[in-house]
């Protein structure tokens, strides 16, 4: 407490920009965005610079279907470049292309933790931008279908630093693929990223030589999730390395949400728990949500954002289980 104008009351606006990048990191991204900035101008301050964005998660928002590709470039675009290369965590769900890919290696050379499950990204931009990632220490390139090989070994060259990958594929994924190619992604890990204590390869197509090829060069590692990989002998590999925890290759088959049906197209859902927000139309904050007219939406960093509609979802998708509905063992 401290008096300001004669009277005891807080000075939130007093505070430090960073003190209050802190404070506001623990709020919804619809509040950091539309409610804060309105309250006063250095608050609105703060939100535009990058005390906010250190973190930026906006994966619950991205991966449901109701977020075109292009509303998710605009929300990249204007985010990225709030943290001035500061940004530690990026976490999105599929990245619809290769230039946005490459926009995130310019503008966040200091991440950390990389999330992005479901990318439209290929080896070659991975093979461009790694390089600019050295900090990475987890990664999760789970269902990024347009990968293989050559991505992973990027990332194991360039990113020295990584200690954790999330390389969950789903059996839509690899239906009718070659198992080679999956052989070759698990030998890409053990060739290039020696330093990793959490590894996890659900339903990839790999075999119990390829594990273990994996886990006589990491030797660092701790965790190794198998499930869903049929052709893995998880007995024989506890026999070999009985000082790492393995998760299958059984399947539970109950899991309380479902991924699959939450980002189902199916128009009749129930739209209780969608519901959609924008930043309303003062000095400095301005932006078009679902309009079908030309105006154009003009935000504090002077970028025009033409029909950028966010919305936000019940549910949810939380890292202890990726997002994936597990089908039973056969």
């Amino acid at each position: 407490m401290g008096e300001c104008g004669g009277s005891e009351y807080r000075c939130w606006e007093e505070l430090l920009p960073d003190a209050l990048g802190l404070v506001f990191r623990n709020l919804p991204l619809q509040d950091v965005l539309t409610v804060v900035p309105r309250v006063c101008k250095s608050w609105g301050r703060v939100v535009s610079g990058p005390y906010c964005w250190q973190q930026i998660d906006i994966e619950e928002w991205s991966q449901q279907k109701q977020s075109r590709p292009e509303q998710l470039v605009r929300m990249v675009e204007m985010l990225l470049p709030r943290s001035s290369g500061s940004c530690r965590r990026l976490s999105v769900s599929g990245l619809p292309c290769d230039p946005l890919f490459s926009f995130i290696g310019d503008h966040a050379r200091a991440l950390r933790t990389l999330e992005i499950p479901r990318s439209e990204i290929s080896d070659a931009v991975v093979e461009a931008v790694a390089p600019g990632l050295p900090n990475l220490t987890f990664l999760d390139i789970s269902s990024c279908t347009k990968m293989g090989a050559r991505a992973l070994e990027a990332f194991g060259i360039h990113c020295r630093s990584l200690v954790a990958l999330r390389r969950v594929m789903h059996p839509i994924d690899v239906a009718g693929r070659n198992a080679c190619h999956q052989h070759d992604e698990a030998r890409a890990i053990a060739r290039t990223m020696p330093r990793l204590r959490h590894l996890e390869v659900g339903y990839m197509l790999v075999t119990t030589e390829a594990i273990l090829e994996v886990l006589s060069r990491c030797r660092d590692l701790e965790f190794v999730d198998l499930r869903g990989c049929w052709a893995v002998d998880e007995r024989f590999l506890q026999e070999r390395r009985p000082g790492i925890s393995f998760l299958g290759p059984g399947v539970d088959d109950c899991f309380e949400n479902s991924y699959w049906e939450e980002c189902s197209d199916d128009d009749d859902d129930d739209d209780d728990d969608v519901y959609s927000w924008e930043l309303m139309d003062d000095d400095e904050y301005y932006a078009v949500v679902g309009s079908d007219d030309d105006d154009e939406a003009v935000w504090d960093d002077g970028q025009g954002i033409e029909n950028l509609e966010v919305r936000f979802y019940g549910g949810g998708f939380s890292e202890s289980y990726a997002g994936f509905d597990w089908p039973a063992s056969p």
